[in-house]
This record gives C-alpha cells, sequence and structure tokens, in this order.
C-alpha cells in the first residue's frame, strides 16, 4: 500500500491483521510480515498508556515506514491518559489505534485494563470517547466474548451496543471467555471454548460495524471461510507467527492481488534492513528470531532454524548467517 494509508485503506486491510502479541509482534517481526504481505494490517505488542504518558517511553512508539498499514494498541484504563497516548500515537505516524480489552495477564488485571475491562463497559465507553476527542486516526477496541462468569450472550452484544453509542465502529472479537482467575495467559488462549457462533450472529445483529474474529484460527482457509460467512475481518495470532508463509505468503488474494514473490524473495528484501539494524547497533537474533518459520514444512526448514538459532546470537553475526542459512534451505530443495 504506497503512500498515507486512509481510513478506507485501513478499513479494507482489516480483512486480515495480524493480532497483536506480547514479545512477538514487535517492530522487527512486523517489517518481516510486511514483506511478505503487502496489504494485511499489522498490530504492535501492547504498548501501555502509563508507560508513554507517566513514564515517556516513547521509544516504544518507534516502527518503520514499511510498516504501513500499522496500528498501535493500547492497553489502560485511565480516560484522559489514554488520550494523551492516542494523540502521542498519532503523532508517532500510526494508522489506527486499538485499545485492549481482552488481555487476560494478572500483570495487566492490576492496572486494571485488558479484559477485565469487560466488566466496566462504562470504563471501555469513556476510554474510547476520550481517544476519539483527542485524535481523528481511528479508534477501535479488541475485546472478548466476556470474561468469568458473565453470560457472553448477554453481555456481548451490550458492550457492542456501548462502542456502536461512543462511536467506535470498528471491533476485533476473540471469540473466547477469558478466566481472569485459575487460568495463566498461555491457558486462556486454548482452555475456554470457543464460540464463533456468537461472534457470527453478533454480524447480523450489528449491521454497521465492522466485526473481525480472533481465536483459534489458524490457516488462510479458514479466514477466507469467515469471510464467505459474512464477517468483514479476521484476525490471526500465533499461527501468522509460526508458520508466516502459510498465512501471509497467499494473503493478498484476499484483496484481489496475485502475489507471485517467494520465501527468497523474503529473504533478500530483509537483508537491507538487517544491515541496517546492526549498523544502528543491534543484534542479528533481534530480527531473525521472528523469522524461524519461514519455511515451515519445507525441506531444509530445519536447517534454517538451526543455523538462525545458533548463528545468530554470536558477536559479530551478520548478514551472512542469513544468507548461510538460505543456502541451505536451497541445497535440500534440490
Amino acid at each position: 500500500m504506497s503512500g498515507n494509508p486512509t481510513k478506507s485503506d485501513i478499513c479494507s486491510a482489516a480483512r486480515l491483521s495480524v493480532a497483536p502479541m506480547m514479545d512477538w509482534t514487535d517492530r522487527h517481526c512486523r517489517v518481516f510480515h510486511r514483506f511478505i504481505s503487502r496489504r494485511a494490517l499489522l498490530y504492535t505488542e501492547m504498548v501501555t498508556a502509563p508507560a508513554l504518558v507517566r513514564g515517556g517511553a516513547l521509544h516504544l512508539l518507534d516502527h518503520s515506514p514499511q510498516e504501513h498499514p500499522v496500528a498501535l494498541q493500547l492497553g489502560g484504563s485511565e480516560p484522559e491518559e489514554l488520550a494523551q497516548a492516542a494523540r502521542l500515537g498519532t503523532e508517532a505516524g500510526y494508522d489506527e489505534i486499538n485499545l485492549n480489552c481482552g488481555c487476560p495477564s494478572d500483570r495487566v488485571q492490576s492496572g486494571t485494563f485488558g479484559a477485565v475491562l469487560m466488566k466496566h463497559p462504562q470504563t471501555v465507553v469513556d476510554c474510547v470517547t476520550a481517544m476519539k476527542r483527542a485524535t481523528d486516526t481511528e479508534i477501535t477496541v479488541k475485546c472478548r466474548i466476556g470474561v468469568d462468569d458473565q453470560d457472553a450472550e448477554a453481555v456481548l452484544p451490550d458492550f457492542l451496543a456501548r462502542l456502536s453509542d461512543a462511536g467506535c465502529t470498528r471491533i476485533a472479537i476473540h471469540a473466547r471467555k477469558a478466566w481472569l482467575q485459575g487460568l495463566s495467559p498461555k491457558e486462556n488462549r486454548d482452555i475456554p471454548p470457543l464460540d464463533y457462533d456468537l461472534v457470527l450472529r453478533m454480524r447480523a445483529a450489528f449491521p454497521d460495524l465492522h466485526l473481525s474474529v480472533n481465536g483459534g484460527i489458524d490457516s488462510l482457509a479458514q479466514a477466507e471461510d469467515f469471510l464467505l460467512k459474512g464477517l468483514d475481518g479476521v484476525m490471526i495470532g500465533r499461527a501468522a507467527y509460526h508458520q508466516p508463509w502459510e498465512v501471509l505468503g497467499r494473503a493478498d488474494r484476499l484483496w484481489g492481488d496475485a502475489p507471485d514473490q517467494t520465501r527468497e524473495d523474503v529473504v533478500e528484501a530483509m537483508l537491507p534492513y538487517i544491515s541496517a539494524h546492526l549498523a544502528a547497533g543491534g543484534r542479528l537474533h533481534q530480527v531473525t528470531r521472528h523469522m524461524l518459520g519461514l519455511y515451515a514444512g519445507r525441506p531444509g526448514a530445519r536447517k534454517w532454524r538451526q543455523i538462525l538459532s545458533t548463528e545468530a546470537h554470536r558477536d559479530g553475526a551478520d548478514t551472512g548467517v542469513v544468507e548461510r542459512a538460505r543456502d541451505a534451505v536451497l541445497a535440500e530443495a534440490v
């Protein structure tokens, strides 16, 4: 997507997005994913509003021009603080600001944000309203279908109706409840049952909202099926990270494009980016740790992972490591 993306461009990009994932979707991961898909919407890791506003950690907003369209996900529960953080995100050049109402971690709960906000819908409305007043950048929300013993059939439509009334028109729904006590964040990604049908019913109940489904989606074919069923978008997390080529390598066909690049083209595109990162004082493994799944399912994948995993941490490791790993894959493919 060339130039500065418009709101219409971002809405279109949300047909397929890569979910915000802590410790995974950093700026290096996002550049890598962008070189695989020109179209998909990318999200940052969650950045807390207090870290930006009180802590002055503006380096957390750093990103590269190649990443667009790219969205900033914020965590917080204080409307004015989130408003300030949204302004900072806009000034940094993000195309969308997303409020996290879905993360179940203890660390997030202690700050009264994340999934626990689903117990406080008016707080969410106040936050969204303040953020919308602070910036023209679109404000979106990522949520669960409910938390703990809430009746998701009642809670989710009420939550969506309140957001709609507040002027939030694009929402990504993780189709599981979050259990705030008794389950770890990892278990919250797997154990609570998925309820895709509820999300599909919300699509019918709220025709004016742009709704994306998230949770348990592990293939591009599954994403295409949800789009055919009428959902506006699909957000994929772990599968896009661990099998990036399988999910993103042909994803641009969702927009009518005909992707013609190869995995080797992606590696070649990453080399100048990696060189610039190293020249700025970075380490090779900070980038290549996100590239380990590029050849998943292809002969030579194990050699690719092995070379990157063992050599990228060494002092002085440079792009030659990546080229050797690529050449090892190609040698096995002969």
